[in-house]
């Protein structure tokens, strides 16, 4: 089974500064719990001035999640003009590890990809859905 990669409890994967010294791409923190709805909350930050190239990954991975039949709602959002994150939502255990295991993973995996693009890994982090909302119910 192919592994993202993961860091034990308490470990704070996001570094507080960029730096030139290669890093392992992506850091997984949580723990997989009782099956039931699944998600990813990622936190990725951009190296300075790759703003457009953290955006043309975050297309690609949309391009292999198109393809998922256990990715559910999945969402690319901008906090800054560095930070992105994505959160997606997986009906159980297996659909969130078919999901590591295909092309949304492969990308994360792609260290030199990773290394040229984001100041530190990716925070991928593992959350149980308590509860949503799936569609949209105002006038638009």
């Amino acid at each position: 089974m192919a592994q993202l990669g993961s860091s034990g409890p308490g470990h704070d994967p996001i570094e507080a500064t960029t730096t030139d010294k290669p890093h392992r791409g992506v850091v997984m923190t949580g723990d997989d719990g009782e099956d039931g709805t699944k998600a990813f909350y990622i936190l990725i930050e951009a190296r300075p001035g790759k703003s457009a190239e953290v955006r043309a990954m975050l297309a690609d991975i949309l391009g292999c999640v198109q393809g998922e039949p256990a990715t559910g709602p999945w969402y690319a959002v901008q906090h800054s003009p560095t930070t992105f994150a994505i959160f997606e939502v997986f009906p159980n255990l297996a659909g969130r590890q078919a999901h590591v295991e295909g092309g949304g993973g492969d990308i994360f995996r792609d260290v030199e990809r990773m290394n040229d693009i984001l100041a530190v890994p990716a925070h991928v982090q593992k959350v149980d859905v308590l509860m949503s909302k799936q569609v949209f119910t105002a006038d638009q």
